[in-house]
């Protein structure tokens, strides 16, 4: 088993992998199995763009893998912080259970408050359960009600999972991270990235500021067109957000 101890020359001919190496190109230093195996090197490099890469990539090829045999999926969106209880988490509930009638899957950012309850009326109503939840130093988990889960570091990779797997949006009031998530996929069906692609907001008091500011500021000034604002619906009625949101989608 090679040279034992004390005894070890500079070898004349070196294999490193696929590399040859004879006489004076043979490198000092130990096998790439030893140097994988050692635990004693630095470990600076786990911090560099080079092993994000990889990171993001293993995010990729895990959520493709997770959801490529997910049946069509619906995502809701609203705020973490609407408590239990109230109209707009009720909403949540029965917009999720409504879209497993009408033979959906629902998809959230598997957080609490509305997304939570699109969650509840999902498995409430025995249909498929889906959370994409992401890493953040403020929030806890997935909410209970997911059956199929699966945590990003990376929003990017997140919101690219939404968009693949979802066949349309429906908005529940939310902050920034809502308005992220609806602007985001505005941005993608108004530059043709993605077609057929319906965005019902649910909650007219709530959303009526925002469509007057881009009606009567951005579409006014000629930042964008009049036809942008054909690229969503706004209503109170759960019935009309769920035939909105899917009487394009072919099954």
């Amino acid at each position: 088993m090679g040279n034992p101890e004390g005894t070890r020359r500079k070898p004349e001919e070196q294999q490193l992998g696929p590399v040859l190496r004879r006489r004076s190109q043979v490198q000092a230093g130990s096998t790439t199995d030893q140097r994988l195996l050692d635990s004693a090197g630095p470990s600076e490099w786990v911090h560099t763009d080079p092993w994000r890469v990889l990171r993001i990539q293993s995010e990729f090829i895990e959520g493709f893998g997770t959801l490529a045999e997910l049946p069509p999926a619906i995502s809701v969106f609203g705020s973490a912080r609407t408590p239990a209880g109230t109209p707009e988490y009720d909403a949540g509930v029965r917009i999720g259970q409504a879209l497993v009638d009408a033979g959906f899957a629902v998809i959230t950012g598997g957080g609490p408050g509305a997304m939570e309850a699109a969650n509840k009326g999902a498995r409430e109503a025995g249909g498929i359960s889906v959370g994409l939840g992401i890493e953040l130093p403020f929030e806890q988990g997935l909410n209970q009600h997911v059956d199929l889960g699966l945590n990003f570091r990376y929003f990017f990779v997140r919101k690219t999972m939404f968009v693949k797997y979802s066949q349309g949006f429906v908005v529940l009031p939310g902050g920034l991270g809502t308005l992220d998530e609806l602007f985001e996929a505005l941005t993608l069906v108004q530059t043709q990235k993605i077609t057929r692609f319906p965005i019902v907001l649910y909650g007219t008091e709530y959303w009526s500021g925002l469509v007057d500011w881009l009606r009567d500021t951005v579409v006014a000034q000629g930042k964008a067109s009049a036809h942008d604002l054909l690229l969503f619906h706004v209503t109170d009625d759960v019935e009309e957000a769920i035939a909105l949101v899917t009487k394009e989608v072919a099954k």
